[in-house]
């Protein structure tokens, strides 16, 4: 007979993802050992083992974990009725409210594909990619001479405003003298001015 799933399977495993997470980004993905995460969790190292049988299937969950909540939180702030500007200022809020609390996962995402196998890698290079591409299109609404085939320069640019995102947690801080929304309209002015003069 098939083992059930505890009533907490779920809240368990977020919780040994978010302590896990934590020491990764603390220690490195070589330092950073399953008695140290265990010990994080203030779990055995035997039930960490049952829900993740290896280090690397550990920092696979963390990643697609947060790159599944990132996905779902940008599909969920897109509106294709908005006018381009306003539908991609939509998308750079989405993606830094869902950066929230979310620096070590970030930090693991960044730092730690090199200890996973090209299955795991191509599974998270196939979210990235959707994610990415949602964000191309609306730029390449907003200027359609970014993708010329002479200088195709969409995905360049789509590229620089990932880097505006996804390195804000080296030095943005919560309760600091501008908000997540402030920087989402710093980001998105950046580029809706800077793609104007990139011919």
């Amino acid at each position: 007979m098939a083992r059930t799933r505890a009533q907490d399977f779920e809240e368990k495993s977020r919780s040994i993802l978010d302590h896990a997470a934590l020491v990764f980004a603390e220690q490195g993905m070589d330092k950073a050992s399953m008695s140290q995460i265990a010990q994080q969790a203030q779990v055995s190292k035997a039930l960490l083992y049952h829900y993740y049988p290896s280090k690397d299937a550990l920092i696979f969950a963390i990643i697609m974990t947060h790159l599944e909540e990132l996905q779902d939180a940008i599909e969920a702030a897109d509106d294709p009725a908005l006018p381009p500007n306003q539908r991609l200022r939509s998308l750079v809020g989405a993606v830094l409210e869902s950066y929230r609390g979310a620096d070590n996962q970030h930090k693991v995402q960044l730092n730690a594909t090199a200890a996973l196998t090209d299955d795991q890698k191509a599974q998270i290079m196939a979210v990235e990619r959707g994610i990415v591409k949602r964000f191309s299109a609306v730029l390449d609404q907003i200027n359609p001479d970014l993708n010329t085939r002479e200088r195709p320069l969409l995905m360049p640019v789509t590229m620089s405003l990932f880097g505006m995102m996804n390195w804000v947690y080296m030095w943005f801080k919560d309760g600091g003298r501008i908000s997540r929304e402030d920087y989402a309209d710093v980001a998105t002015t950046l580029i809706l001015e800077g793609i104007k003069a990139v011919r």
